[in-house]
Parts: C-alpha cells; structure tokens; sequence
C-alpha cells in the first residue's frame, strides 16, 4: 500500500508549457473555476485523461470483454456525475477538464446560491463553513457524486449558516408584510 507520508503527484503538466494560446485558456478557465493555481486544472486535466485512455482502451476489445468492463467505468462516471445515465463509451471520448472542473465542491457551492462569488465559496469551504451530509468539508477540490450533490449544507455551528437563516427569515418577514 505504501507509506501515507509519501503522496504520489496527482496530476501530469503540459508538455510543452509556455505555448500562448494554452497560457491564455488556462488563465481564463483558472478564473472562471476560481483556481488557485495551475496544478489544480492540471489535476482536472489528468483525470479526463486518464478516463479517455481506458475509454480508449475499452473500445479496442472484442464486444463480450468490452460490455462488462465498460459498464463499471461508465457507472463509475455515472456517479460522479461526468456523463448522463444513457451515455456509452464514445460520450466518454467528448469529455473535457471542465466537465471536472463542474463537480468540484466550489463550483457546485456556487451553483447552489451558498456564496456570492466562486472565491467566496473556495473561502467558505477551506473555513469549514461546507458540509456534506453533515460532515465538514475543507477540499474545494473535492469531486462531488450526484448522491451527495443534494446533501450539501452549511456547517452545524457555522456563522455563516446562523447568518443565512436569519437573513431568509428577514425576507419572508418582509414579504409578509407588503402582502
């Protein structure tokens, strides 16, 4: 299993990394995900890449041997939420790094309307301030599964969910009152 003090490097770089048209997307999709550096896109980058691979992998085989073994790569994107329940191995082909990026805990928290901005929310999570299922959760990298996806809360004893809670009582306070 290996020593838990020694991580291995999730993610591969460019090979060729000063080229300006790549430079230029990735300071683009850095800023629109709220990244905090490069090497969280380029994790992103190596898991679709990887996917692809054994995607690629599966479609070389002969169609008994590809049926079984695609199936459990295809629930497993399933779950995670990167392709539909009807996808087959050539959707798998189509996937980018943004389909990634979308389930990471930070886009997703944005999504919901827990935080103003994605830099809000990556604040949010690294605080403490997220839970799933009533678990706290520090990663914004942390890649969501569609079961959790309804789970995600405000953090028992947060601040900021006492605040939520009494600013959506003041609204319904206020609406009651115009009516």
């Amino acid at each position: 299993m290996g020593d838990p003090k020694s991580s291995r490097k999730k993610w591969e770089g460019p090979g060729h990394p000063w080229i300006k048209s790549r430079l230029e997307t990735e300071m683009k999709i850095i800023g629109k995900y709220g990244l905090r550096n490069k090497k969280e896109l380029w994790t992103a980058e190596t898991i679709i890449r990887t996917v692809r691979h054994q995607a690629r992998n599966l479609l070389a085989l002969p169609e008994p041997q590809r049926s079984e073994v695609g199936k459990s790569l295809l629930d497993r994107l399933y779950k995670l939420g990167l392709i539909g329940k009807d996808s087959s191995l050539d959707d798998i082909l189509g996937l980018t790094s943004e389909n990634v990026l979308e389930r990471r805990l930070q886009t997703i928290v944005l999504k919901k309307g827990m935080a103003k901005t994605i830099y809000q929310a990556r604040q949010f999570i690294t605080h403490g301030h997220i839970a799933i299922n009533g678990k706290r959760v520090t990663n914004p990298g942390y890649l969501v599964t569609r079961e959790d996806e309804d789970k995600i809360t405000y953090a028992l004893g947060s601040p900021i969910k006492d605040m939520m809670e009494s600013k959506s009582s003041e609204e319904n306070q206020g609406e009651e009152g115009e009516s």
